[in-house]
C-alpha cells in the first residue's frame, strides 16, 4: 500500500507541475494586452515583437506575411506614415490559448475608424498566431447602437 501512495503522490506532483507551466487564460490575456498596447498604442512594434511574439508566428491577415520580422516590417513604416494612429481596446476575452480583442482603430484624428476584432493564440507566454477582421465605422447606422 505504501508503494501505491508514493505513486499517487508522484503523479499528483507531476500533474501539478505540468498545470503550473501551462499558461492560464488570464495570463494569456495580460500578454496580448501588453503586446497590443506596446505595438499599437505606444507605436513600438519592434519592441513588442521582440518581447511577445514567438519564434514561429502564423499570420492569417492576407496583407502581412508570417513571422516576427514580417510583423515589424509592416508596422514600423505604418507608424512612421501614420504617427497619429490610435488604437483603443474596448473588450478583451480569453479562453484557453486564445485571446480576442475588440478594438477601435484610427489612422489619424479625422478618421472615423474601424472596428477590429483581433484573435491571438498564445503558446508558452508568446503570441504564435493571429487572425483579424475589420469593419469601417459608417457615418450613419440603421440603428442607435454603437459598434462597441
Amino acid at each position: 500500500m505504501t508503494g501505491l501512495r508514493v505513486c499517487v503522490a508522484v503523479a499528483a506532483v507531476i500533474s501539478f507541475s505540468v498545470l503550473a507551466k501551462a499558461s492560464m487564460p488570464s495570463d494569456n490575456k495580460k500578454t496580448v494586452i501588453s503586446f497590443y498596447n506596446l505595438s499599437f498604442v505606444d507605436h513600438k512594434p519592434q519592441e513588442a515583437a521582440d518581447r511577445y511574439i514567438g519564434n514561429r508566428y502564423v499570420q492569417h491577415n492576407p496583407h502581412v506575411p508570417d513571422g516576427k520580422k514580417a510583423f515589424t516590417d509592416y508596422f514600423v513604416p505604418f507608424f512612421k506614415e501614420h504617427p497619429d494612429a490610435k488604437s483603443e481596446i474596448k473588450h478583451a476575452v480569453a479562453e484557453g490559448d486564445l485571446v480576442v480583442l475588440h478594438v477601435l482603430g484610427k489612422k489619424d484624428k479625422s478618421d472615423r475608424g474601424k472596428a477590429v476584432v483581433d484573435i491571438f493564440r498564445v503558446e508558452n507566454d508568446k503570441i504564435v498566431e493571429h487572425w483579424d477582421v475589420m469593419q469601417e465605422i459608417p457615418e450613419k447606422a440603421a440603428n442607435q447602437n454603437t459598434m462597441f
